[in-house]
């Protein structure tokens, strides 16, 4: 069952990519206390992951952070070396990397997708969500191929 607004966010484990290396969290604990602007993307570097969905909410995180989110994160089905890598090389500081290696997130909140045909496996849908301790606020989960509603720009319309 997919995840819907007003549901808790499942506990899960996740990993915080850092400067000093890999950081295990739980989500539970992660996403306590604050209002956050998570986004999921299938895979880091990826084509559209890397020319619009993670620059996006770079770009306009200032904008998202006026608007009352504490925390901007990204999610994907990689480990957290290749979301540190990925921060580095396309992020910002205002962007904390979140492994979901084992997709245990993706699978937990029911936004999984096969991506065999490209040679990826079980992989995260794109999708982005405001949480707010650890509640989602707003969900917006694109259709196969599209890149709309998971957007920065989407979010902050609706925020």
């Amino acid at each position: 069952m997919t995840i819907a607004v007003g549901d808790k966010l499942p506990d899960v484990k996740l990993t915080k990519a850092t400067a000093d290396g890999p950081d295990q969290v739980q989500s539970s604990e992660y996403f306590a206390g604050k209002r956050v602007a998570l986004f999921s993307v299938p895979g880091a570097f990826t084509p559209t992951c890397s020319a619009k969905h993670l620059p996006g909410f770079v770009e306009k995180a200032a904008d998202l952070k006026a608007k009352g989110i504490d925390e901007i994160a990204c999610t994907a089905v990689n480990d957290a070396f290749v979301m540190g890598a990925w921060g580095k090389a396309s992020g910002s500081d205002d962007v904390t990397m979140l492994a979901d290696g084992n997709a245990d997130l993706a699978e937990a909140v029911g936004l999984t997708m096969d991506g065999s045909g490209f040679g990826m496996g079980k992989r995260g849908q794109r999708f982005s969500m405001v949480i707010n301790d650890g509640v989602v606020e707003q969900l917006n989960v694109e259709e196969p191929g599209k890149f709309e509603v998971s957007s920065a720009e989407y979010m902050l319309g609706k925020l």
